[in-house]
């Protein structure tokens, strides 16, 4: 589709490197685009540096990609040319949510006698009000709250304070993992949050670009390749802008690995039986929740061990990191088999029947010495279980992960704040 093709309608917004679009004929969604310009110090510094706006709008649209396949609800929809993207519309939440990992910059300035280079466990959080006129003033969650606004009919509340607070430390941990794969530090980055038009949502929205945040290669800070370079020209030549974009470009290109997986791995399904498929089917569906394929087997420990350890062999032989699970009904000889056998992780899923569940558990939780199988009987947290395994080697699997734990804490808190508006 050519952005000719694309019905563009009045400008919604214009920001220092990005203007906002209305789109007639898709309502809802608003077309952002990228501009050549460069800013600092709240544009105190500002030049234009060719090529830019493409550059942004493929790292923005990387990085909001990386989000949304882990989970993430963000406003991005897809990347539409060189210098655009499309969003979902959204009204803005004038609050610029700053994340810490490594004390540099405005931290230090703030907070003299920390050493630049101090490691933040947890992260540090920070919010900053969006206020051009007073130098965007850092604000505190009281102060947050106290202003009681109002985005898109959604006061801005404690409810929505929390959600904004975890996500932003979920968004976080999940770009710096996928950094950690390239051997670059994230050190920090600033985010922003809109409230959907059409759903009433809080998502992750305007963008997340070099302007967003600091990098560090090995995590040497000569080696920055962010924003901060251009802040600390002390004078803007030719020359220098070129090294600045050299960086700029060096970004994006990196960028695009960070969709990449690090490893290739597997989840390998063993049922003593094929009425155990209906079983197997749930395990595999939650995997592939988490991006893991799976490999479904079917033999029996107690009938032909022989043809199980040859199985087993099978996916222990070309190198691919592999979590066996045990599916085994009655008597559940196929997951200490598989485990006293392999170096691989091994897990026991048993299908317990209502009849005799109780009894056939304990054939999957009371091991002979020297095994290290475990039980897990849920589908669902069989799946998670084996993730957490792999995520251990690739990162796009851990950010799954990741997401999924803040997904599941945003709707608890929704829910609760939801159960407290109907008691009132």
């Amino acid at each position: 589709m050519e952005e000719s093709k694309l019905k563009i309608g009045q400008k919604l917004n214009e920001g220092k490197t990005k203007q906002i679009f209305e789109l007639v004929d898709q309502p809802g969604l608003v077309l952002v685009q990228s501009k050549d310009q460069i800013t600092a110090g709240n544009a105190v510094r500002k030049d234009q540096m060719e090529g830019k706006a493409a550059i942004a709008n493929k790292t923005t649209s990387c990085v909001f990609q990386l989000l949304q396949e882990s989970g993430i609800k963000t406003a991005f929809v897809k990347q539409h040319s060189d210098t655009v993207f499309i969003a979902a519309h959204c009204q803005m939440i004038p609050i610029e949510w700053v994340c810490r990992r490594v004390a540099t910059g405005s931290f230090l300035k703030r907070n003299p006698g920390v050493k630049e280079g101090y490691r933040f466990s947890p992260l540090k959080m920070e919010m900053f009000f969006k206020d051009d006129a007073n130098n965007d003033p850092q604000w505190s969650e009281e102060q947050l709250l106290e202003a009681k606004l109002c985005v898109a009919g959604l006061t801005i509340g404690q409810c929505e304070v929390d959600i904004m607070s975890r996500s932003t430390v979920a968004i976080f941990e999940i770009v710096e993992k996928a950094w950690a794969t390239q051997n670059c530090t994230l050190v920090d980055m600033k985010i922003e949050f809109g409230v959907s038009v059409k759903s009433g949502e809080i998502v992750l929205a305007d963008v997340i670009d070099n302007d967003s945040w600091r990098l560090w290669p090995a995590g040497d800070r000569s080696q920055q390749k962010d924003k901060q370079v251009y802040r600390e020209l002390k004078e803007v030549t030719p020359e220098a802008m070129q090294m600045v974009k050299r960086n700029f470009e060096w970004v994006s290109e990196r960028v695009k690995l960070l969709l990449e997986p690090q490893a290739s791995s597997r989840v390998v399904l063993l049922m003593g039986s094929t009425s155990d498929v209906a079983h197997c089917e749930k395990i595999r569906k939650a995997c592939a929740s988490y991006g893991l394929p799976c490999v479904l087997r079917v033999t029996s420990a107690h009938k032909g061990p022989d043809e199980t350890l040859r199985i087993k062999a099978e996916y222990e032989g070309d190198g691919i990191p592999t979590v066996f699970v045990a599916v085994a009904g009655r008597s559940n000889g196929l997951g200490p088999v598989m485990s006293g056998n392999t170096a691989y992780p091994v897990i026991s899923c048993p299908p317990l029947t209502p009849d005799w569940g109780p009894q056939d558990v304990w054939s999957s939780l009371r091991m002979p010495s020297g095994l290290g199988c475990s039980t897990v009987l849920s589908p669902g947290a069989c799946a998670q279980f084996a993730a957490q395994i792999l995520g251990l080697r690739d990162h796009l699997v851990w950010c799954k992960l990741r997401a999924s734990m803040l997904n599941t804490w945003v709707s608890l808190r929704l829910a609760d704040k939801k159960l407290q508006a109907c008691s009132l």
